[in-house]
């Protein structure tokens, strides 16, 4: 057995690639020639060079794997041209998962995103069957994620084994960049969130969502989603753990999402001057309108997905922030 991973320099990606040699998977990677690749140096893969927009490239990276794991995206909410989105996310993954059609993979697990599904309030927990209703939140991630997983199924219904997952927000270690996710903690530990929004995520921890990919594969039915989650939080409690954990004073203030929207602009214009990711956007804003709760009880159930306690996954990464410079100290 051999798996192709993309976006293994990444977060979710290089999680992925530790699960897979932990199970004594020959694991090859595909990287950009550019990547930034401390997560995956010492590992015992196979790195090739390509991009998952250059089918050439792809077609030689899946020589010889049976497996292929599309994890690349470009996860942002701020700092990219809107191009960028769809030329990874929807053109991306049009032209990696053909080229795997071509190759005859048998069987290909694709990462989308609960951005996917969308926000659907506390009162009514989306799972696999709900519908994408994100199209006013004007967000180029959401949209192009979306778009994304819809040419995911259209290249399915073409002949190829793809299982899609739908991660929630995904925390934990080895988050270098840091995603969007992993920069709410970062903010929070230092005092940079002195308020919450009044909605709520869902929380997982990234070695269960790569555990989920690759169960995903082996158990995972065709053309189906599976949402790889596990506990639905309101930003109160969430950012309140956050800071408990890591031994600080939590955020006090419920903002409204009108105040809060006006005053994104102001972060935004500050952030266009600094060059540094603003605490919060004005995309951003708008998609935590509603409440992002959903029911994970598909994967749990069809797939095994574990559920580490949200409150160990927290610790584990503010240690690893603490440890690698991202929190200042006090």
């Amino acid at each position: 057995m051999k798996a192709l991973v993309t976006g293994a320099t990444g977060f979710i990606g290089s999680s992925l690639v530790r699960e897979l040699l932990k199970d004594g998977v020959d694991t090859r990677v595909l990287v950009r020639k550019n990547s930034d690749t401390r997560n995956i140096d010492g590992l015992d893969v196979e790195k090739v060079y390509g991009d998952i927009r250059d089918g050439d490239s792809v077609r030689a990276a899946l020589k010889g794997c049976d497996t292929f794991y599309q994890t690349a995206a470009l996860y942002a909410f701020w700092g990219y041209d809107k191009k960028a989105f769809y030329d990874i996310n929807v053109e991306g993954t049009k032209t990696a998962l053909n080229s795997a059609l071509e190759q005859g993979v048998s069987k290909v697990v694709y990462t989308s995103s609960m951005a996917s599904i969308g926000a659907h309030g506390a009162d009514s927990p989306a799972n696999e069957e709900t519908q994408f209703n994100m199209w006013k939140a004007k967000d180029h991630y959401t949209i192009s994620k979306y778009l994304g997983e819809v040419e995911a199924l259209k290249i399915c219904k073409k002949g190829l084994p793809v299982v899609v997952v739908n991660p929630t927000i995904v925390i934990g270690v080895r988050d270098t960049k840091p995603t969007p996710s992993g920069q709410i903690i970062v903010d929070v530990l230092n005092g940079r969130w002195p308020g919450y929004p009044d909605s709520g995520v869902n929380i997982v921890d990234v070695a269960d969502v790569a555990r989920g990919h690759i169960l995903a594969a082996q158990k995972g039915r065709i053309g189906e989603r599976y949402i790889l989650g596990n506990r639905n939080m309101h930003y109160r409690d969430y950012t309140a753990l956050v800071a408990e954990v890591g031994g600080i004073k939590p955020p006090r203030l419920k903002v409204p999402s009108t105040l809060l929207l006006a005053t994104s602009y102001i972060y935004q214009l500050g952030a266009f001057i600094s060059k540094k990711p603003p605490i919060v956007t004005p995309a951003g804003v708008r998609i935590n309108k509603l409440c992002w709760y959903f029911d994970c009880s598909k994967a749990v159930k069809e797939l095994g997905l574990p559920q580490t306690p949200i409150r160990t996954t927290v610790e584990k990464a503010i240690n690893w922030f603490r440890e690698n410079g991202y929190v200042k100290k006090v």
